[in-house]
């Protein structure tokens, strides 16, 4: 783990160029994962003998975006103490609160995809999940530029 000096002289937390890596890669997958159930689920489904069908990839990339999120949770915890909870006692908090607030959204949303919600809200989850997941790149990015201008 790297440390630098905040403006007041109070170290922040920043991440090794390798965890630095291995979150994006997982963002990155996460992301790109639930982009492309999106765009496979509502744009190309295919006509088949009895109706629209799924198109074939839609099932992997679902099933790749939800090892993707177990990932992600365990990088959760990776990262609040030694990223959060320094940054946090630095005073280091705005881009952070809302990208974490975000993440827990989105987790809790799929766990209301995965467990929780019945027929007569899963579209309502899911839509909220999807438009969620779609926003979090813009305070993700915001999150990242900030940390490494220092700023």
């Amino acid at each position: 783990m790297r440390h630098r000096r905040h403006h007041a002289g109070k170290r922040v937390a920043r991440l090794s160029r390798r965890r630095e890596w291995i979150v994006h890669g997982i963002g990155g997958v996460l992301w790109l994962s639930g982009v492309a159930w999106i765009v496979l689920h509502y744009f190309l489904r295919r006509a088949g003998e009895f109706g629209e069908q799924p198109h074939p990839l839609e099932i992997w990339s679902l099933r790749l975006h939800g090892g993707a999120a177990f990932a992600a949770l365990w990088l959760f915890g990776l990262l609040w103490p030694i990223h959060v909870i320094p940054a946090w006692r630095a005073r280091r908090r705005a881009s952070g609160i809302v990208v974490a607030g975000v993440f827990i959204m989105l987790i809790a949303s799929g766990w209301l995809l995965y467990y929780g919600s019945g027929d007569d809200t899963r579209a309502a989850v899911a839509l909220v999940h999807w438009i969620i997941g779609l926003a979090l790149l813009a305070p993700y990015l915001w999150h990242t530029l900030r940390g490494r201008d220092g700023g």
